[in-house]
């Protein structure tokens, strides 16, 4: 899909929801739209930037978008799924992905959560020694179909996102790959354990550049091909190289894509495409986050210091990390009418405020839009991961509906609800009610 033709698309997804009553300045607020067209296009790009020859699941990484009916679409879609947690295991199975398709990789598994994914033959990632132990205990006690693995922090630094990084010299994830000692003492867990047949690893993800996560994954490589020849057998046959892929936010080109990410890796890492090795990787924010936005209305206007400051209803509650970290975080604001037709008027530096009760809860300060007036739709687009499938409760604000939406040969837009939205007044259950 072209560039101009994604922002037509939402244009066109955006009219339709208001025509059907999705969007309403009095009933529905605000509202998240995934494009599931789009959704089904990246998942073939990243399918096919791998080689045919290549054993390769792409497990979707749950947490980027844990609604379930998003999971089924990607489990529709040939996806795997990857989890951090007992409620994105919970999830996925609920989205009918097959336990063999899910890889669980939290780094505070508990042995009850260890021994389910046991049970089901869910894929496991041990993070670290002491799981390992558990594992042992687990195991012997009963037989497992699951492949397991070890992840290993090849510790080639931080990308630009420090939160975000993951193979940092002190990470808290994985096994650290340089610190002294541990490579001998991976290499005997091997030994002594024939049902450890993977490396993992994960150099991070929003923030890191392609040589960076390359380079990471080509750690994790020679050390697979390290224990194999060290013990002499062919123990270690498959690699999951997590995800990572950055996303691009500033504008609606996709870039990197995954081909430049299979072409850094064909640079640092050549043995992962010898056919020795069947493979998973773990996108998820590369996945969705450029076929989802966030639509608002703007409730009310005015000028304060001589700067202009929309409010409107999506603020900190769908976009926290941009709220609270948004030189990190940065997302474009698009100007639509009340019919939902993009504003074309000259551009104005204005604030677009959120509804939260604090005065940092803005989307934007001084961005360039055609003047918002109240009744205004807003339009922030690249929010298909992330943002509004991971709600923040700040007010106990009510969480916004999720709408997917397809578009055919005609132009005609369907919807499906992935979320309905929740009620607004009741007092929810999380709350104690």
């Amino acid at each position: 899909m072209s560039v101009s033709g994604k922002a037509e698309r939402r244009e066109r997804i955006l009219r339709a929801a208001v025509h059907q009553g999705l969007m309403d300045p009095e009933t529905a607020l605000l509202a998240g739209f995934v494009d599931l067209d789009g959704v089904d296009e990246t998942v073939t790009s990243l399918r096919e930037a791998f080689p045919e020859s290549l054993r390769v699941l792409h497990a979707f990484a749950a947490k980027a978008n844990c609604l379930v009916p998003v999971l089924e679409e990607l489990r529709l879609a040939g996806m795997g799924c990857e989890v951090a947690s007992a409620g994105e295991l919970a999830q996925a199975l609920e989205a009918g992905f097959e336990p063999a398709r899910i890889v669980f990789d939290s780094p505070a598994k508990t042995r009850a959560e260890l021994a389910r994914a046991l049970s089901l033959g869910v894929t496991v990632n041990a993070d670290g020694f002491q799981e390992l132990s558990r594992l042992d205990e687990i195991l012997a006690t009963r037989r497992s179909d699951s492949r397991i693995g070890v992840r290993v922090n090849p510790q080639v630094g931080a990308g630009s996102i420090g939160a975000m990084s993951t193979a940092t010299a002190t990470s808290k994830f994985g096994v650290p790959l340089e610190d002294e000692g541990n490579r001998q003492r991976l290499v005997q867990a091997y030994r002594e354990r024939p049902w450890l047949t993977w490396v993992h690893t994960h150099v991070g993800s929003q923030g890191c550049p392609l040589d960076l996560i390359a380079r990471g994954v080509a750690k994790a490589v020679e050390f697979a091909e390290e224990v194999n020849e060290r013990l002499g057998r062919r123990q270690v046959t498959g690699i999951d190289i997590g995800g990572g892929l950055p996303v691009n936010f500033g504008s609606d080109e996709t870039t990197p894509g995954f081909g430049a990410y299979v072409d850094r890796l064909r640079e640092h890492a050549p043995a992962l495409f010898s056919g020795a090795y069947e493979i998973v990787t773990e996108f998820g924010r590369s996945v969705m986050a450029k076929n989802g936005f966030t639509a608002a209305y703007v409730e009310y206007t005015k000028t304060v210091g001589g700067r202009p400051i929309a409010i409107t209803h999506a603020g900190a509650q769908v976009a926290a990390r941009t709220v609270f970290a948004p030189e990190a975080w940065p997302l474009r604001i698009e100007a639509h009418d009340p019919r939902g037709h993009a504003k074309h008027g000259r551009p104005v530096p204005q604030d677009v405020a959120g509804p939260c009760c604090f005065a940092g809860d803005l989307l934007a300060r001084e961005h360039p839009l055609p003047l918002l007036d109240a009744g205004d739709i807003v339009v922030v687009p690249d929010t298909g991961a992330y943002y509004f499938s991971t709600p923040f409760h700040y007010n106990s604000l009510p969480e916004p509906a999720v709408h997917g939406a397809r578009v055919d040969a005609d132009g005609a837009v369907t919807f499906r609800l992935l979320r309905p939205a929740q009620k607004e007044h009741p007092v929810p259950a999380r709350a104690g009610g």
